[in-house]
C-alpha cells in the first residue's frame, strides 16, 4: 500500500505541474505533505519532516550552488569560458568536442558529489554549446553521464568509497574494476544516448551564464582561464586522494579536507576568479560584485525546486516505504550482485537520494559478502549501479537537471532519467559480466 501511495503521489505531482502549470515548487510541497498524510504520518510529523528535508537538502548545496553560480558567471562575462571553449574545439575538432565534455565530466566528476560538479561543469556546457553552435543536451548529456558514473563507479568519489569501506573492499582494485565499467558506460549512455535526442529543443534559461562572445583581445589567456575552472577540481581531488593515503588527523590531510570540502573549494575558487579574471583584467570591485549578485538571480527558483524534491525525498524515507522495499525482497534466492542491485534501485526509485539508496542498500547486503563469498569490490559496484537508477521526481538532482539545462518534466523524463537508467542497468550487466571471470 505505502508503494501504492507514493506512485499516487508521482501522478498527483505530474497532474499539478502539467495540466493545472502549478510551479514545480508549491506542487512539490503539496504533495509531499499529501504522500506524508496519506503513510500515515502525523501531522506535525509531516511538517517537521519536509522542514527537514528542504533544510538539509539546501543546507548542504545552497553555499555551493551560490559559490558555483558566482563562478560560472565569472568564467562567463570575463570571456574564460569563451576561451576555454575555442582550446576545447582546437584541440578535439568540433565533431569531436562530446569527447571533450565526457573528459572533462570524468576528470570533474572523480573528486565532486554530482551535484558539486554539475555546478562547475555546467558553465562550460553552455559555453561549448553556443560558441561551437552545437544543441545543448548533445553537448550537456555526455559531460552529465561522465559526472553520473563516477558518481556511482569510482574511488576516489566519496560515495564509492565509502560503500568499500562498508563493505571491507581494496578501493584500488575497486577502482580498476570500476574503470573497466565506466568506459563503455559513459559511451553508451553519453554520445550514443544523445543521438536520439534530436528532437528536443532547449536553451539555457534567462540570466543564467548569458554568454555574450567577445573579439580575441578582450578575453583571457586560455592558460589562465583553464587554471581559474580547474580551482575547485584541483582541491577537492587533492583532498580525496589525501584521504585515502594518509592516516586521519595528518597535519596535511586535515588541511585539504578542510579547504577541499566543496562549498570551501568553490568559496576559495571565487576569490580566485575575482583576482585572475576582474582585478588583473582592470574591473573594479564593484563592478566584479555586481557580476556575483546578479549569478544569484538565476538559481533562485532552482534552489526551491531542489529544495521542494528533497522535502518529497524526505518524507518517503520518515514514513518507511524504504522499509517495505526491503521487506519484499527478504528470503529471495537471487544472485547477491543482482539483489545488491535490485534492492538498492527500488529504494533510489521509491526514496529519490542516490546516497541514501546506496548506503542503505550496502547495509541490507553486507552479510552476503561474508556468507557468499561474494567479492566486495563488484558489490560495490553493483550497489553504486543500482543508485543511480531511474531518477525522477523525488530526486532533487531530476530538478536541478530539468531546471539548468530549461527542459519540461516529460522532456527531463526521456533525457536525464533514462540516461541514469542506462548507466544503471549498464552497470549491472558490466558487473555480472566480471563476475564470470573474476
Amino acid at each position: 500500500m505505502s508503494l501504492f501511495i507514493v506512485l499516487l503521489g508521482v501522478i498527483a505531482l505530474l497532474l499539478l505541474t502539467l495540466v493545472l502549470r502549478i510551479n514545480a515548487f508549491i506542487a512539490l510541497v503539496l504533495v509531499a505533505l499529501g504522500v506524508g498524510l496519506a503513510e500515515g504520518m502525523a501531522v506535525q510529523d509531516a511538517l517537521a519532516s519536509l522542514q527537514k528535508g528542504i533544510g538539509d537538502t539546501l543546507g548542504s548545496l545552497v553555499l555551493i550552488l551560490g559559490f558555483g553560480a558566482m563562478l560560472g558567471n565569472l568564467l562567463s562575462e570575463s570571456g574564460a569560458a569563451q576561451r576555454i571553449t575555442y582550446g576545447l574545439i582546437k584541440r578535439f575538432g568540433k565533431q569531436n568536442l562530446q569527447w571533450a565534455m565526457v573528459l572533462t565530466g570524468f576528470i570533474v566528476g572523480l573528486p565532486m558529489f554530482y551535484n558539486a560538479g554539475f555546478v562547475v561543469i555546467i558553465p562550460l556546457v553552455f559555453a561549448v554549446a553556443v560558441s561551437a553552435e552545437l544543441p545543448l543536451l548533445y553537448v550537456g548529456i555526455p559531460a552529465a553521464a561522465a559526472l553520473s558514473v563516477t558518481h556511482g563507479f569510482l574511488p576516489p568519489h566519496p560515495g564509492p568509497t565509502a560503500i568499500a569501506i562498508i563493505f571491507g573492499a581494496d578501493i584500488t582494485r575497486t577502482l580498476l574494476y570500476g574503470l573497466c565499467l565506466a568506459v563503455p558506460t559513459i559511451v553508451v549512455a553519453g554520445p550514443l544516448f544523445t543521438r536520439f535526442l534530436k528532437n528536443i529543443k532547449t536553451a539555457p534559461p534567462q540570466n543564467l551564464f548569458v554568454i555574450k562572445p567577445l573579439p580575441e583581445e578582450q578575453m583571457p589567456g586560455y592558460g589562465i582561464s583553464v587554471f581559474t575552472a580547474l580551482v575547485p577540481i584541483a582541491l577537492m581531488a587533492t583532498s580525496a586522494v589525501l584521504t585515502i593515503i594518509l592516516p586521519a588527523g595528518a597535519a596535511l590531510r586535515v588541511l585539504f579536507e578542510f579547504i577541499g570540502d566543496p562549498m570551501m573549494a568553490l568559496l576559495i575558487s571565487v576569490l580566485v576568479a575575482i583576482v585572475t579574471l576582474g582585478l588583473n583584467r582592470g574591473r573594479t570591485m564593484p563592478e566584479i560584485m555586481k557580476i556575483c549578485t546578479d549569478s544569484i538571480a538565476g538559481i533562485a527558483m532552482i534552489l526551491l525546486i531542489i529544495g521542494g524534491g528533497g522535502a518529497f525525498k524526505q518524507v518517503l524515507v520518515d514514513s518507511g516505504v524504504g522499509n517495505e522495499v526491503t521487506a519484499l525482497l527478504n528470503g529471495t534466492n537471487l544472485s547477491p550482485l543482482f539483489l545488491g542491485w535490485l534492492i538498492t534501485a527500488l529504494l533510489r526509485v521509491s526514496l529519490g537520494s542516490a546516497t541514501v539508496a546506496a548506503i542503505t542498500g550496502a547495509g541490507i547486503v553486507l552479510p552476503l559478502v561474508a556468507t557468499t563469498g561474494v567479492s566486495p569490490e563488484l558489490m560495490v559496484l553493483s550497489i553504486g549501479a543500482g543508485s543511480l537508477m531511474f531518477s525522477h521526481v523525488n530526486d532533487p538532482g531530476f530538478w536541478m537537471f530539468k531546471e539548468y539545462f530549461n527542459l519540461t518534466i516529460p522532456q527531463t523524463l526521456a533525457t536525464w532519467s533514462i540516461m541514469e537508467t542506462l548507466v544503471s542497468v549498464l552497470g549491472l550487466l558490466g558487473v555480472l559480466l566480471m563476475a564470470t571471470f573474476i
